[in-house]
């Protein structure tokens, strides 16, 4: 080779070398878009799934609310161990637990200086035991995050309604808030339930925001619109199939929150970076009873729920309440451990690690932001496109043929949540296509999709719409067990509500409809009924009896029953009043069956429920069973 030759082959490798180079220091990563979380909300993202504990007097009196007005002395477990709650929390996979401080009660589960309705005023270790010390040991021993629920509500203080409350509440988060070491998430309840004539009490939610962020800066705070997370809009443990961490806030507040619906999907366009929490209950209610330690979630539905919250871009925050002891039922720790096992065993072994990944649409045609990224396990290294790139597709080879029914997705939130639709085909090697098995709208922080077992070599995810350029860091694909993959939605489930009396003498007097037989056959299918009629019952028979229970429509949207006057007559004229006003505690976010007592059992022939308030406007209010306790 000449010198001439020599000399144009060493500039053209200077020239390679230089415009590579130029290529790696040229393309910019993608800016963020819209709201993006906080390092904190990032850091609560990540934590996915960890348990609610409610614990106070309602355990005691199986309340859901409990009217304030219960003695502390009722308070008093007999082998209170916060550390087997925390062992099995963490046995269950869960990564932190959020204890009930202060329900709407008032009681106190720390020795407060600020009220008289406290562990300190209860027999439990003679007034000298801290709920809230022993919990955040035991947490921070086991390696799990500590949070707290506290109720604005208060239905004991004597200064609630008052504007001197709003001090006081502030004191009693400042107590809790700097003696038990790092809060990772204070949980804020908007609810508000005295009613019309009940006193009414002016939050003064800046004061509090405040007090929580001068205690514990790092601390994520939940309400219905946040700022740090928001609530999902129901209590029955699922996200929207779409579903924005953005949300607009202007103009709400804790317990005057937007729709519900918009709750459960978020703003496509929202202001402000809230991403959604799912709170729901591995019982029926949020309390311990006794009456419902064989009705805890099966592990069918408690899988439901971790694909619609988890799997839908929330975080899960599973209650598993303590019972009377103090120590979480054997029935509800057995179940967890179910459940962790179940999710070990369909994520357990990812399909696409080590596989290959491509994409015709990379940033800047550079390694930095390549498919391969998505295979990476590297959270912070991922696949994204040149700007103008809004739609893209990336295949992912499996090397051979193998069975797949779950894709697991991820965006890379720090810059924004952008898809607003993608769909994924695998490819059907008999017929050489590509076939659609699944079309969904939003990913954010993941996504977990699900379809029938399909046998293939290679996966496609197209982008088919987003906000900006995609910015995806994970994909992961697996086959789970058949027994874990959706349901025949048509598949009904016959729930059966029974009570302690027998039914065949009864004969239902008002209303007179076709089908009002059904609220008394024990199916639990619900009928609608004129607003201004009430349900009235000959028992056939005197008969005696401690209480009663009404069974609204399972639907948050539904109008049950929310306020109701409930009476007894031996002859069907004269009627006496057995509760007046009264109210089914949290029907409208927990539409579950509502047992109500009375404070000494009663004798009558004849009964009547007479709604007064439904929880959502309507003409005719809906009831599915009733029947009375002993």
């Amino acid at each position: 080779m000449n010198n001439k030759n020599i000399c144009l082959l060493a500039m053209a490798i200077l020239l390679s070398v230089f415009f590579s180079c130029k290529n790696i220091i040229s393309v910019a990563p993608p800016k963020p878009y819209a709201a993006i979380p906080s390092k904190t909300q990032l850091d609560w993202q990540k934590m996915e799934y960890y348990m609610f504990v409610h614990f106070g007097p309602n355990t005691f009196t199986d309340m859901e609310w409990g009217n304030g007005k219960e003695d502390p002395k009722l308070f008093n477990p007999s082998s209170l161990d916060c550390r087997q709650w925390a062992a099995t929390a963490k046995a269950a996979g869960m990564k932190g637990i959020i204890i009930t401080a202060k329900h709407h009660d008032g009681f106190c589960l720390w020795p407060s200086k600020y009220s008289t309705h406290t562990v300190k005023e209860s027999p439990w270790k003679n007034g000298k035991g801290d709920v809230l010390k022993e919990l955040s040991a035991a947490c921070k021993e086991y390696g799990l995050k500590f949070g707290v629920y506290l109720s604005p509500w208060d239905r004991n203080h004597p200064a609630y309604g008052t504007p001197e409350y709003n001090q006081i509440f502030a004191n009693t988060l400042s107590e809790v808030l700097s003696n038990y070491g790092d809060v990772f998430e204070v949980w804020f309840d908007g609810a508000n339930g005295e009613g019309p004539n009940g006193k009414r009490q002016e939050y003064d939610w800046d004061l509090f925001r405040s007090t929580v962020y001068k205690h514990q800066p790092n601390a994520v705070i939940f309400s219905d619109v946040g700022p740090g997370c928001r609530w999902i809009g129901n209590e029955a443990g699922f996200a929207g199939e779409t579903n924005w961490s953005r949300l607009n806030v202007k103009g709400f507040a804790p317990g005057r929150s937007p729709a519900l619906d918009t709750l459960n999907s978020g703003n496509k366009y929202g202001a402000a970076w809230v991403p959604g929490e799912t709170d729901v209950s591995v019982r029926p209610g949020w309390f311990y009873s006794k009456a419902t330690d064989d009705k805890v979630k099966t592990l069918d539905e408690l899988l439901g729920i971790y694909f619609a919250s988890v799997g839908r871009n929330s975080n899960l925050l599973l209650n598993v309440p303590a019972d009377r002891r103090g120590l979480i039922h054997a029935n509800d720790s057995l179940r967890l451990m179910e459940m962790k096992q179940a999710i070990d065993k369909s994520f357990g072994d990812d399909l696409a690690a080590g596989k290959k990944a491509s994409s015709a649409a990379v940033r800047g045609n550079s390694k930095t932001y390549a498919a391969a990224n998505l295979l990476d396990g590297n959270y912070d290294s991922y696949w994204a496109t040149d700007d103008n790139i809004l739609t893209a597709a990336v295949e992912i080879d499996l090397g051979s043929s193998m069975d797949v029914n779950a894709v697991v997705l991820q965006e890379y939130i720090p810059l924004g949540q952008r898809v607003a639709r993608f769909n994924i085909e695998v490819w059907n090697t008999a017929k050489n296509v590509w076939e659609q098995v699944a079309e969904e709208t939003t990913i954010g922080y993941k996504r977990i999709i699900r379809f029938n077992t399909r046998r293939t070599n290679k996966l496609k995810l197209n982008i088919v719409e987003s906000l900006a350029c995609p910015v995806l860091n994970n994909v992961g694909i697996y086959r789970l067990p058949e027994a874990y993959l959706p349901k025949n939605a048509n598949q009904q489930v016959i729930v059966r509500e029974k009570g302690d009396l027998p039914v065949d003498k009864w004969k239902i007097l008002s209303p007179s409809i076709d089908n009002i037989a059904e609220v008394i056959d024990g199916k639990a299918t619900s009928i609608a009924v004129d607003f201004s009629i009430p349900i009235v019952i000959d028992l056939g028979e005197e008969s005696k009896f401690k209480g009663f229970f009404y069974v609204p429509k399972a639907k948050v949207s539904a109008a049950n029953i929310a306020r109701y006057n409930f009476m007894i007559s031996s002859d069907g004229k004269s009627w006496k009043a057995l509760k007046s006003n009264a109210m089914f505690d949290n029907i409208r976010n927990n539409p579950i069956r509502q047992n109500q007592f009375f404070e000494n059992h009663v004798k009558g022939r004849y009964i009547k429920l007479e709604p007064l308030e439904l929880t959502n406007s309507s003409e005719k209010y809906l009831i599915a069973e009733i029947g009375l306790l002993k």
